[in-house]
């Protein structure tokens, strides 16, 4: 069996070596040798740095070409002004990375383009790519990078009012060192005007043909728009004329912490960027640390953390169907699957400790072994949950009422979910087979048999529903592999960057006490290099792209979450419908406003 995905494996390596070396030479081909700057990282597939000038030429030629590059998974920027080792690359005081997918062949290609901080302007790719408008918004806001032609180019997460760019090195990471922070009646008057919606500055017309249109305001604090979330709504009656999301009240500064925070202390706030996901979150995270330090991890780590990945996977979705089930007008679900979680919790605190967050994963391991008793929760759980799932879909998922309010509301075709960056089940729902546990295993996950399930090629409000319930049912059938076919052995890797080393070792060894002591204190030196990571998360995918400078902590930390994309597809979905169609809509999507806001 080993020697089986080894070899898979192996191939799937050599297949993609020989695409990316046709693919370097048609762009070889097309603008000459000399025309980039090739980066070697760990991140695993290729990345070359361009002028801008050749920036819309090269994606328009990677999208289509015939691997067609035909999703925008990433956009975002660095500051590279204080970077020490930026040995062989070009000269930039800021860049812009593009990272591109090929679904259909599944392979990345990144696009890195150097800039000088007088001249910190780049074209738009919005023309080719619609999803680029809210990650170059993200990207000016964060770093003053201006997009030429963006068709509106303001703050997106931070305030209207805000001053400076928080991504920006020079920009303070802690709130002690600023001035104190003051309101005064003034400037509550600013900010509560920056708040306003105009809808001539989005090119929105206040009346068209002797009709007044209605500027309606949902959110932020809607229980419908779940969580801190505004969309303002132009209205013709209850026909959704156009819509504005507006997202930002829940920013925390992931990203930035990330800068201040030792590559170990960081993992805590892994488990909160989607609160709902706890150790699914810490995955991608720590699995990018690890390619950094080289790090191998036992069996035993892979098939504990595919356990309590599954079961905070399945504690999500049942959230997710009930709230749906809710969101269209029965009561019943969201009590049982409160119920259902309440067990999850029970098996997830008597390993971790914890419940929603329990920050358990560690680079090169997981915190402690498994407790004695733990097979017996999850046996009765696996014994209890099918019969709950046929529940569900007996009491609501089947009530012709929910079928004819969900079924053919909000579609979009497998082509605008790539345009708009969707991942997960809205995907899979159009009919595209692309879960990274399957076409990108990780920590094992080519040794489970499980299938995934497919939609019929248009994704609508029940396909993503139910594509989210057959889900539940490979989970449970992973964690019964989990539950026959745990391994023994050690529950953490003996690598010299594991953190912490294991407490025996410390407590008999003086080498091993000053490693622990100063992995604890200052947090271990990785090496230079950069490293990226994908994880199917409960929403989608989630990933990490980590940039280390030979310190204690992170240089660049880029986490690209799934909801932040699906929210930006909502008015090319919703327009022209109801607006009670528009809740149906939301509570399909299956987002919650920190993987959004960050």
């Amino acid at each position: 069996m080993i020697d089986v995905n080894k070899n898979n494996t192996l191939n799937q390596n050599s297949y993609k070596k020989n695409l990316n070396n046709l693919i370097f030479n048609q762009l070889i081909n097309k603008f000459g040798q000399d025309f980039y700057i090739f980066q070697k990282t760990k991140i695993g597939f290729p990345i070359i740095w361009i002028n801008k000038n050749f920036l819309l030429q090269v994606m328009k030629f990677l999208l289509n070409s015939s691997y067609s590059y035909n999703m925008l998974f990433d956009l975002h920027g660095v500051d590279e002004r204080f970077r020490i080792n930026r040995e062989n690359l070009p000269k930039a005081d800021f860049s812009v990375f593009y990272h591109l997918i090929s679904i259909k062949y599944n392979v990345d290609f990144m696009i890195k383009v150097p800039l000088l901080k007088n001249d910190l302007i780049i074209s738009t790719c919005t023309g080719l790519f619609p999803n680029a408008n809210w990650y170059e918004r993200e990207t000016w806001d964060m770093f003053g990078i201006f997009f030429k032609n963006h068709s509106h180019l303001e703050r997106i997460i931070m305030p209207k009012t805000w001053k400076g760019h928080p991504l920006r090195k020079d920009f303070p990471a802690r709130a002690t060192e600023f001035k104190a922070f003051f309101l005064n009646e003034e400037k509550e008057d600013i900010e509560m005007e920056a708040l306003k919606f105009k809808p001539e500055s989005w090119g929105m017309k206040r009346s068209n043909n002797n009709v007044d249109f209605m500027f309606l305001n949902l959110g932020p604090n809607h229980p419908s728009a779940h969580g801190a979330f505004r969309i303002v709504l132009q209205l013709d009656g209850e026909n959704i004329i156009d819509c504005v999301p507006d997202i930002g009240y829940h920013h925390r500064g992931a990203e930035k912490m990330a800068e201040r925070q030792s590559w170990h202390s960081y993992i805590p706030y892994t488990d909160r960027i989607e609160y709902l996901g706890g150790c699914v979150n810490e995955m991608p995270y720590i699995l990018a640390v690890e390619k950094l330090a080289g790090i191998s991890v036992p069996e035993k780590v892979k098939v504990i953390r595919v356990m309590l990945s599954e079961l905070f996977r399945i504690n999500s979705h049942l959230l997710y169907i009930s709230t749906f089930i809710q969101d269209v007008g029965c009561m019943t679900p969201i009590f049982l699957a409160f119920t259902d979680r309440q067990k999850i919790y029970d098996i997830i605190e008597a390993i971790t400790g914890a419940r929603m967050h329990p920050a358990w994963f560690r680079i090169g391991g997981v915190a402690n072994d498994l407790p004695k008793g733990w097979q017996n929760l999850l046996k009765e759980f696996l014994e209890w949950m099918p019969k709950r799932i046929k529940y569900y879909l007996d009491v609501a998922l089947k009530n012709p009422i929910l079928i004819n309010r969900s079924k053919s509301i909000a579609q979009y075709s497998k082509k605008e979910a790539l345009e708009w960056g969707v991942t997960g089940s809205g995907l899979r729902a159009t009919g595209i087979d692309f879960d990274v546990r399957k076409s990108r295993p990780y920590s094992g996950y080519e040794n489970y048999d499980f299938e995934i399930p497919i939609g019929n090629g248009i994704s609508d409000c029940y396909s993503r529903v139910m594509i989210k319930v057959e889900e539940v049912y490979q989970s449970l059938l992973i964690l019964n592999q989990c539950l026959n076919n745990m391994p023994e052995g050690p529950f953490k890797a003996d690598h010299p960057l594991t953190t912490p080393p294991p407490k025996e070792n410390v407590l008999q060894d003086i080498d091993s006490m000053i490693n622990h002591f100063l992995q604890i204190s200052w947090g271990p030196v990785l090496p230079i290099n950069e490293s990226f990571q994908m994880i199917e998360a409960t929403k989608g995918i989630n990933s990490y792209y980590l940039i280390s400078d030979g310190g204690t902590m992170s240089y660049r930390t880029r986490i690209r979450t799934p909801s932040f994309p699906h929210l930006q597809q909502i008015p090319s979905v919703i327009r022209g419908s109801l607006i009670s169609d528009l809740i149906v809509y939301l509570g399909s999507i299956d987002f919650v406003m920190s993987d959004v806001d960050r």
